[in-house]
């Protein structure tokens, strides 16, 4: 850990110039309290570094949330070991890309599934309590529920150490929780215009604790962030249902679920006064708090519990976080770089993902080195199969 300064520590051992000093003006807010804490995959964000937990006393900074309002990740650990599996992998991913949506702008054609209805219903009553309407932001939101997205979103099929099963997600709120963030985003800037507060960077609008703005902002965020929640719950559902016909059995035991965020805004306590933390690419690692932290299209990825760093604000990192920009990637890496870095990973094949090839990212092994501080690895899984959005 490095004490960059007083108001700044950082886990990240590979950290470039640019998100440094991204990080240190965030720091320099006058409600953050503690300090800013740098996880070891930070990386240039939105105004905001990714990997950034940020503590604040009454106000709270839309951006620093993140776009993807309570994006994260579920994984479930089945019965089944690799000695289980039919050979043919792709069957099983073509029956994934059936049943879940994929890519930017991709939705349901129509809620048809029990478990889609029961999930949309809850939702609808909480909008209700909430005070607003989701289809203010996109009419087509429940449609958007039990879809992946596309970029860093994905489902993969893996292998823990002792050859278990795992079946893992990566998602977010989609459309609707995009929409959300970005009209209250636009909103903080509107007002610290308005109040002719000086900021260092207009992404780091702040919405004041007590005003109608705030609690609005409030609302809709945690709305979002069940509607995330949901999402991959749904998701998972659906991928479970494919696993099962695949090796056909009825039905699959769950031995073992967990369902976390890693963009999101929550109350906890720290070093003596109650703050909001948002956690932008980070997830809770509270002492015996289950987490995980995928690696990059192609790597390891972790089930880990956490450690419970004060310092760190009981917080880790998500994930192995970007070191080339999604066009120097596609610039630098070729299709055939992405084939060979998949190894035998059942995929689809498409120069679409050459800006998620690992190489892409920081080397997931040194992410969680710096990570060793702050939570325990539990299981390293290998995929066997991935499904991406393009």
């Amino acid at each position: 850990m490095e004490k960059i300064t007083q108001r700044l520590f950082s886990w990240a051992s590979i950290l470039d110039a640019k998100a440094r000093d991204q990080a240190l003006a965030a720091s320099t807010m006058p409600f953050i309290h503690p300090h800013l804490a740098l996880m070891p995959d930070a990386h240039l964000g939105k105004g905001a570094t990714v990997g950034s937990v940020i503590p604040t006393l009454e106000a709270i900074i839309p951006a620093a949330v993140g776009v993807d309002i309570g994006c994260g990740m579920i994984a479930v650990k089945t019965p089944y070991a690799a000695a289980d599996l039919p050979a043919d992998r792709r069957a099983l991913r073509e029956a994934i890309e059936r049943a879940v949506p994929l890519s930017a702008g991709n939705y349901n054609a129509d809620v048809t599934r029990d478990h889609t209805a029961e999930r949309l219903a809850e939702l609808t009553d909480d909008a209700r309590k909430a005070g607003f309407d989701p289809a203010s932001y996109a009419s087509n939101w429940q449609l958007q529920l039990g879809t992946l997205g596309s970029g860093c979103h994905f489902i993969e099929v893996s292998l823990d150490e002792d050859d278990q099963v795992w079946l893992f997600l990566h998602s977010g709120s989609r459309g609707v929780g995009n929409k959300i963030a970005q009209h209250h985003i636009r909103v903080a800037q509107d007002l610290c215009t308005k109040w002719w507060i000086d900021l260092p960077d207009k992404d780091l609008a702040y919405l004041v604790q007590g005003t109608d703005e705030f609690w609005a902002y409030i609302r809709e965020l945690r709305w979002a962030q069940k509607f995330a929640l949901l999402n991959r719950a749904e998701m998972m559902d659906r991928v479970v249902t494919c696993f099962a016909a695949w090796v056909g059995a009825d039905s699959i035991e769950r031995l073992e679920e967990i369902n976390c965020h890693h963009n999101y805004t929550t109350q906890e306590r720290h070093f003596g006064k109650d703050v909001w933390l948002s956690r932008k690419g980070a997830i809770d690692a509270s002492l015996g708090t289950p987490g995980l932290i995928p690696g990059s299209m192609g790597t390891r990825s972790y089930v880990v519990v956490g450690k419970g760093n004060p310092v760190a604000l009981n917080s880790s990192p998500h994930g192995a976080g970007r070191e080339f920009s999604r066009a120097a990637a596609r610039r630098e890496f070729t299709q055939d770089d992405l084939r060979v870095a998949m190894g035998d990973i059942e995929y689809r094949d498409t120069a679409a993902f050459v800006d998620e090839i690992p190489g892409a990212d920081k080397d997931i092994d040194v992410v969680m080195q710096d990570a060793a501080d702050l939570v325990e690895v539990r299981h390293t899984l290998r995929q066997i199969v991935n499904v991406k959005g393009d």
